[in-house]
């Protein structure tokens, strides 16, 4: 029985925290009252789940390792396609010829039982999920290993197309901002639990082909946030999360939360906004020689609306003059240094669409705050303290 080497890792766990996950289908030996109790007293990042309230997924595979071994020609370098801190990623194709992304989750730091909560709390937030700008699982694998197996994106990341050797023109990267903004927008707002991604970043951005734009000649990729790996529910009674070890990828991290582990909305709304930087400029969150920050760089050329100076060069002036002044204030009010001064998601998706001529950051909405988020928004937490905090985290990341 396939669950049962994962659940025998649980039984000397201890934990913080009751929960529940999806049931992942319906034909496993171990019944969902069985798997529910052994499962009970698993840590989690969130709130309680009730598994009942949880659509179950019975199209989800559960690919035994021979199936996945041979998919991937053994787990072939060849195969591989992308590599992060805690899961490497392999190209596959299954033995009905449908193409797959393979996520194998890394034997790191972590214990078995770590890992195998990590996977579980990961699954149990894509079961949340159900939107054309999030990634999509076809199955998982838990035997020799732990295993995610998503459709594959034919065009890779963001990343790859935009710091690549050709030049992504302006109309496609306006359209993922407005795709990621959407797909943002859906995870905070709404999704049945509120998900913060807490790794937006241009090659967690996942481009398919989209052959029905395709036939009309409109854009031709889908967009898929991925790697939930991170993600973290935020139950409705929540404010914020406070999180320890600070996670991530430098450059993308709000000061709130590289400082003092805080998460909300804000924190996702800050990557986006380097992100939409790197749209408008065809420069790296972080540079690779000098180690500058983008937000940094791109700063006083926002506070001076210089167009010119900081759109992309390889765009040789090919842009939608509207649409890139748009991006340039929303980028702005993204990244402020204070997170109540930054819009939400569904604020964002309406002015990068043209919606809304203009908003005044007084007017954004805010949640109440706990003492220990406000200490993060006084008054005298100014750019320049912000700027000081960046340069120290980045030197405790080079060090």
């Amino acid at each position: 029985m396939q669950w049962k080497s994962m659940i025998d890792v649980f039984k000397f766990k201890s934990v913080r925290k009751l929960t529940s996950i999806p049931l992942l289908s319906t034909t496993h030996e171990v019944s969902k009252k069985g798997l529910t109790k052994k499962l009970a007293r698993i840590r989690s990042a969130e709130d309680s789940i009730d598994i009942g309230a949880i659509a179950t997924k019975p199209s989800w595979r559960n690919f035994d390792y021979a199936e996945l071994a041979a998919a991937t020609r053994d787990f072939s370098s060849e195969n591989l396609v992308g590599k992060g801190g805690h899961a490497e990623v392999y190209k596959g194709y299954l033995s009905d010829g449908q193409v797959v992304a393979i996520k194998r989750l890394m034997k790191n730091e972590k214990d078995a039982g770590d890992r195998a909560c990590d996977f579980l709390t990961e699954l149990g937030i894509i079961a949340h999920i159900n939107h054309p700008n999030a990634s999509r699982l076809v199955g998982f694998g838990i035997d020799h290993g732990l295993y995610f197996v998503l459709e594959f994106a034919s065009h890779g990341s963001l990343a790859s197309l935009l710091f690549g050797s050709e030049c992504l023109c302006w109309k496609i990267r306006f359209k993922v901002a407005i795709g990621v903004a959407e797909g943002l927008q859906y995870l905070h707002q709404d999704c049945p639990k509120r998900i913060i991604h807490r790794d937006i970043k241009a090659s967690n951005i996942l481009l398919g082909q989209n052959y029905e734009a395709e036939e009309n000649n409109s854009f031709c990729y889908e967009l898929q946030i991925s790697d939930f790996g991170l993600a973290k529910w935020l139950p409705n009674k929540w404010i914020h999360h406070v999180v320890f070890p600070i996670e991530g990828t430098f450059g993308y991290l709000a000061p709130e939360y590289f400082m003092h582990g805080l998460v909300d909305e804000k924190t996702d709304v800050f990557a986006f906004g380097v992100l939409l930087l790197e749209l408008i400029t065809g420069r790296r969150a972080v540079d690779s020689n000098s180690k500058q920050s983008l937000v940094i760089w791109a700063k006083p050329l926002l506070d001076a609306n210089n167009v010119k100076e900081i759109a992309d060069p390889r765009l040789e002036g090919e842009y939608d003059p509207t649409e890139m002044r748009r991006a340039m204030m929303i980028a702005s009010m993204c990244v402020h240094h204070a997170s109540s001064k930054r819009p939400y998601m569904n604020q964002v998706v309406p002015l990068l669409k043209g919606e809304e001529a203009t908003i005044d950051p007084k007017q954004i909405s805010v949640a109440p705050k706990s003492l220990m988020l406000e200490a993060c928004d006084l008054e005298d937490y100014t750019c320049s303290n912000y700027l000081k905090d960046l340069n120290r985290h980045r030197q405790l990341i080079l060090e």
